[in-house]
């Protein structure tokens, strides 16, 4: 029997319950927490957030116990950063309440800061399942509030509490660049230091000092800088005083004298730290889904630390990276759509003028994304300068996609996309290192599509050292035994190179330890090593190098 014409106008569709905003009356009471990227990072963007008003905390790295939480309390089926990062939050949460809060006081005092997105893979979801976690931990009501990667932080409130500035915006973009370099150096001397843990040490006490610079560092307005006669032109010209004022603060957050003088300090303090080079140790090179090649915590089995005990240097992938292909992807999904209106329809063919626009509008915008992509790495490096010019620069999308091509089509979203397989041959192809380490969550969709074609991708170059881990939070012994055997081949490689290097120089290594010791600034961090084209290790390069400077 069909159903009655009523019964089906009664039919409600399902929308997600709105959820309660964060507004600008609450800012002086409501601590925002942040978390999910390395502690570099994270400390770096609370010190943004208190520079601009906010009470800020960080949520601890999770463990075990955080996994085991999200689960109880969370869908079956999602990937692991959700487990994690939930559990963390229901943790964080439920040490509040132990102290002695309420749960409607920890509800309306605290909110959850993340990204956003809206897929294809159940990265969409997250924001969702971290909300039903705390909900089914008793925390009915806890905030969670995104930043989305297409269009920022919304809140369809007229006076929100999270406003989004120039300040803000340059502060956050400086967090990022520190977070990426200073991590880059730091595993880059931590696995050859003559004095274990001084690494450690020297960078957390750079972190302290650039964290107080951006806490307490204020940009003066641009009108109290510029003769009266200019500042009255500008009064009067909106547009022209606003683009000047953002130049102005872009050049005094990166390039002012107050933030050149706490990098001065920190690059002093890091090159004050003893090296020995001459330590044999394979590289490896950390790629793979975003969260689980970032974070260093249980949701990545500790991995970093565990392969630098097992004697290997690693190279963690910096967040640029991931911004930068971000705008790659943006340039090259215009190109489908090119000559198209607005809603993606073809103007007739004798519609000249309408198909100039048209043109016109995709020039503009791939000419404002190719911008973007330039000023990002250019300003990168800058700050790569100013910390010593020893840490690696952002290798160019194309790079990446074009070898990708071949194997994985550069416009298929989902996850890192082309990267995991761009990455794979790149640095293996460049001997950049001696082995690649994949690290993804279990089940995690956009990671198994590269992980079918990376078969494809061993099978033709045969020398690649290429594992792919998958973490789900429980398996952590089986992880690490197969490393270590990956990390063996690796390690002979490695030893093979060092050998030959020895060889190539026709001297023992004893006599280039004794020539780096009788030459101080052979073994500080910032003395630029050259590398030598299909030489992946250290050790070797460095002693390729000295064998020239002892050869004179």
């Amino acid at each position: 029997m069909e159903p009655e014409l009523s019964s089906i106008r009664k039919t409600k569709q399902y929308r997600r319950p709105a959820e309660r905003p964060f507004t600008a009356e609450e800012k002086d009471n409501v601590t925002i927490l942040v978390g999910g990227l390395t502690p570099r990072h994270e400390e770096f963007i609370r010190a943004v957030f208190q520079r601009c008003g906010y009470r800020c905390e960080l949520l601890p790295p999770p463990d075990q116990a955080a996994f085991l939480l999200g689960k109880e309390f969370g869908n079956n089926g999602q990937c692991s950063p959700a487990y994690f990062t939930s559990g963390a939050l229901i943790q964080y949460l439920r040490n509040l309440e132990a102290r002695g809060l309420s749960r409607k006081e920890i509800v309306d005092k605290y909110l959850y800061f993340t990204a956003g997105s809206c897929g294809p893979c159940r990265f969409g979801m997250y924001a969702a399942e971290y909300r039903l976690a705390v909900q089914n931990a008793g925390f009915d009501g806890f905030r969670i509030l995104r930043f989305q990667q297409d269009d920022g932080v919304r809140q369809k409130i007229e006076a929100p509490g999270l406003k989004y500035t120039i300040d803000f915006g340059l502060g956050m973009l400086k967090a990022v660049f520190l977070g990426d370099v200073l991590n880059d150096l730091t595993h880059n001397i931590r696995a050859y230091e003559a004095n274990p843990g001084e690494t450690n040490r020297i960078m957390d006490l750079c972190v302290r000092d650039i964290c107080d610079h951006m806490r307490e560092f204020k940009v003066p307005h641009l009108v109290d800088r510029v003769p009266r006669w200019f500042g009255s032109i500008l009064e009067k010209r909106d547009f022209l005083r606003g683009l000047l004022s953002i130049l102005y603060k872009m050049h005094m957050h990166l390039r002012g004298k107050e933030f050149r003088q706490v990098t001065e300090r920190c690059r002093k303090r890091i090159d004050s730290i003893a090296m020995d080079r001459t330590k044999l140790k394979p590289v490896v090179k950390i790629i793979g889904e975003f969260w689980a090649q970032t974070t260093e915590s249980g949701g990545n089995y500790q991995m970093f630390d565990f392969l630098e005990r097992e004697g290997a240097q690693v190279q963690p992938e910096p967040l640029g990276t991931w911004i930068m292909y971000l705008l790659a992807m943006a340039k090259m999904h215009l190109y489908p759509r090119r000559g198209m209106d607005a809603q993606y329809r073809e103007p007739g063919r004798w519609n000249v003028i309408r198909r100039f626009k048209n043109e016109l509008d995709f020039q503009k915008r791939r000419a404002l994304l190719s911008f973007g992509e330039f000023l990002y790495a250019r300003l990168y490096n800058r700050i790569i300068k100013s910390l010593g010019d020893t840490a690696h620069s952002l290798i160019p999308q194309r790079s990446f996609y074009e070898l990708a091509n071949p194997f994985y089509r550069p416009l298929a979203r989902g996850g890192e996309g082309y990267l995991e397989v761009g990455k794979n041959i790149y640095y293996q192809s460049n001997k950049l290192c001696h082995m690649v380490l994949s690290l993804k969550p279990f089940g995690c969709l956009p990671s198994m599509q590269s992980d079918g074609v990376q078969s494809a991708v061993v099978s033709k170059y045969k020398d690649m050292i290429y594992l792919p881990i998958e973490t789900s939070g429980e398996g952590e012994v089986n992880a690490h035994s197969r490393v270590q055997m990956a990390l063996g081949e690796a390690k002979i490689k490695a030893k093979m190179e060092y050998q030959q290097a020895l060889a190539r120089t026709g001297k023992h290594i004893d006599d280039i330890r004794a020539f780096a010791d009788a030459h101080s600034e052979l073994n500080r961090p910032l003395h630029k090593i050259p590398r030598s084209p299909g030489v992946a290790g250290v050790a070797a390069n460095f002693i390729l190098h000295v064998n020239e400077l002892m050869s004179g």
